[in-house]
């Protein structure tokens, strides 16, 4: 494609105009020749047959009539109407305006051949067809044919101001005409006949004016081929340079802290997918470049000793790290667990939160400085531009999808050279989010849990069995046992919320009557240490339940609790169950998760239930969820803006994704420096898009 000439603003187009343009602008975001032709339809109506007005049928179809009008009148009574007499040699209709008619009867041109196209109406013996297409006959037969009409998205301004989809449909054939020579290549010759794909001019004439159903599937492949090809090649590139290019500090030996730690203080085995990721971990530390890892595990898989002795290895090579947490609960907790696993090794760690004092801030700053510190812990507080590392090697950041890229950012500037990072998540990532999103990270995954751990027992119960419920946590609190109840928070009513959390509370009280029994409760409107403190008494096993909004849902570590009762569970989307799930289980104890509903539930509804009760494995759950909610809000990536995609998708077109994926590393692979004369394509089309950023603004 000729990149400059496609650059031009769409107001030069003809038929746009400045006003027509600012409203494309600013409604649909089309600003250049090339958004404009990367504006797809999104559905197709077929106008592959001419009926005659003899052969019609009663039905609601769209058709398509050659014919002419022989008289045109005024229909004066209940709603005024202009009504057009129209014949073929089959036989006559109406059609029908109910407004416009000034401009209508105007522009229509008596005993001149026409083709309408429309949806039938028939009433008394007599078929009619209200606001048809009309086009005459001699400018049908010289526009660019289409056997299938392109239907393109649109808002509710656009069709106000008169912005149709006829409309787009004459932009868009200006458009091809005048653009027509300015349509090049973007695939290599290679690619394109080993996948035996259609030519970029074809598939952009085929995607707006498909000939057949069999050319706009092909052009639909190769467009989607495309696009991904181009995000992975965007991706592998990024992966490669940050290894060549980003350096990092090189952790040369594993040295005796390591080795006395793995040896005497392990506090248990590590299973085989602890040991494959630590090997993975370990390799990345011992090269010049610079670690990038994303470590996924479920809830409750062992990351934190895995963080813990990628931090040793920096330490073993004289340098410090760190680890960022995006809450204060999970921060302390952290730490305690941090403290607790190094209680005989001379290792020194701090926590930093927005909550410590001036004093021990002051404390812990200079003993950061000078190198006396060996880990440091704590929420954002770690990003402030006060807290200076004496030789940061190593950032462990945990549930990193709440952290923003900027934020992110900020810890690779403690140093002369960014330090290693570590990206931990418990919330597991699709493996084809993962294709996408993360295409530039490497990935690790702790796929099992470790030895004695039970899996959870999920069951869905209806909130007719509420009596049955109560009974059953009576047991398990007689067992010794305590108890998670969480209530929905819905931003919309936080009112109705706070109103659930505190009638919940109050019928929990009744049922469970103090002193035998003793309730926390933590709820977003709570100061944060008045929450602290309900938190504390929960863990310390003063209070036998919990009555929570989701504030519980990552990172409380209480090993007694054995009963998650989920409230309203229809109102959560799959990944939160699963992470509310994920707070019980955690001792040697059976655990249970119990999903309390009403009896109206949505189709959606049904299916997450259903997933929630059948399956523990994150992996599976993520995939249901990305199908159910679209990759949109899933990992936070809509903030990002990193999946801007414009006719593929990565759930139902994943098949295309793994094509495209394998065919971008081999290139890079290959040939990265693209020098090989088939690659010089690619390499322009790469440039461009570096170039004009607005091409594929699609990697955050």
């Amino acid at each position: 494609m000729n990149p400059t000439f496609l650059q031009k603003p769409i107001d030069y187009l003809k038929g746009v105009g400045p006003n027509r343009a600012d409203l494309l602008r600013s409604e649909l975001g089309i600003q250049t020749y090339q958004d404009l032709m990367h504006f797809f339809p999104n559905r197709y109506i077929d106008k592959t047959t001419y009926y005659t007005i003899s052969q019609l049928e009663r039905n609601s179809a769209d058709v398509q009539i050659i014919g002419k009008i022989t008289s045109i009148k005024m229909v004066e009574g209940k709603g005024r109407r202009l009504v057009a007499t129209f014949k073929d040699d089959g036989g006559k209709m109406d059609l029908v305006w109910f407004r416009g008619h000034k401009w209508i009867r105007e522009s229509l041109k008596l005993n001149t051949p026409y083709v309408i196209f429309g949806k039938l109406n028939y009433y008394n013996g007599t078929f009619s067809m209200p606001h048809p297409e009309i086009e005459l006959l001699k400018e049908h037969e010289q526009n660019i044919r289409s056997a299938m009409q392109p239907v393109y998205p649109s808002t509710e301004k656009l069709a106000g101001r008169g912005i149709t989809n006829k409309v787009v449909n004459s932009i868009m054939q200006s458009l091809f005409k005048e653009a027509n020579n300015h349509l090049y290549e973007s695939l290599s010759k290679p690619i394109l006949s080993e996948l035996k794909l259609m030519s970029k001019r074809d598939a952009l004439l085929n995607i707006h004016f498909p000939q057949s159903q069999e050319h706009l599937a092909r052009a639909q492949y190769r467009l989607k081929f495309e696009e991904f090809f181009y995000i992975q090649l965007q991706l592998a590139f990024k992966n490669i340079n940050h290894r060549s290019k980003i350096k990092g500090y090189p952790f040369e030996k594993v040295g005796s802290l390591f080795t006395t730690f793995y040896n005497n203080h392990l506090p248990f085995e590590l299973t085989n997918a602890q040991k494959r990721v630590v090997k993975e971990i370990r390799y990345d530390l011992g090269t010049n470049a610079q670690m990038n890892r994303l470590l996924q595990g479920d809830v409750g898989s062992g990351k934190t000793i895995v963080a813990l002795l990628s931090m040793i290895i920096a330490l073993d090579n004289n340098y410090q790290a760190c680890l960022m947490a995006p809450t204060a609960i999970l921060a302390v907790q952290h730490y305690t667990g941090l403290v607790d696993l190094c209680k005989d090794l001379n290792i020194t760690i701090a926590l930093l939160q927005g909550s410590t004092k001036t004093s021990e801030r002051k404390k812990i700053h200079e003993q950061l400085e000078n190198g006396e510190l060996n880990i440091l812990v704590g929420t954002h507080a770690l990003l402030e531009d006060k807290v200076k590392f004496k030789n940061l090697g190593l950032a462990v950041i945990d549930e990193q999808h709440r952290f923003g890229v900027k934020q992110r950012s900020k810890l690779w500037h403690k140093n002369e050279f960014p330090p290693h990072v570590l990206v931990m998540t418990a919330t597991p990532i699709p493996r084809t989010l993962a294709m996408t999103v993360y295409g530039d990270l490497d990935v690790s995954i702790i796929d099992e849990l470790p030895p004695g751990r039970k899996t959870i027992k999920t069951v869905h119960r209806y909130d007719a069995n509420r009596l049955k419920v109560f009974r059953f946590i009576k047991d398990e609190i007689e067992l010794g046992r305590q108890v998670y109840i969480v209530y929905p928070l819905i931003q919309e009513s936080e009112a109705m919320d706070y109103k659930d959390l505190m009638d919940g509370y109050e019928s929990i009280s009744r049922e469970f009557p103090k002193p035998q029994y003793q309730i926390s409760i933590v709820h977003g409107k709570m100061k944060p240490d008045d929450k602290d403190i309900e938190m504390n008494r929960f863990i310390k096993g003063e209070t036998q339940i919990m009555v929570a909004t989701t504030v519980i849902e990552v990172g409380v570590n209480v090993p007694n609790a054995s009963v998650m009762i989920i409230e309203s569970a229809e109102r959560f989307g799959l990944s939160q169950l699963h992470q509310l799930r994920g707070r019980v289980g955690r001792g040697a104890e059976q655990s249970y998760c119990i999903l309390m509903t009403s009896h109206k539930l949505s189709s959606d509804s049904k299916v997450r239930l259903e997933t929630m009760t059948r399956t523990n494995d994150g992996f599976e759950i993520a995939e249901v969820d990305l199908k159910l909610r679209g990759p949109g809000d899933i990992t936070g990536t809509q903030q990002s803006g990193v999946l801007n995609l414009k006719i593929a998708d990565i759930i139902k077109d994943n098949d295309i994704l793994k094509i495209a994926r394998s065919y971008a590393w081999s290139v890079v692979k290959d040939d990265p420096k693209f020098q090989k004369e088939e690659n010089q394509i690619i390499r322009f089309m790469y440039a461009q898009m570096m170039k004009f950023k607005n091409i594929w603004s699609y990697i955050s």
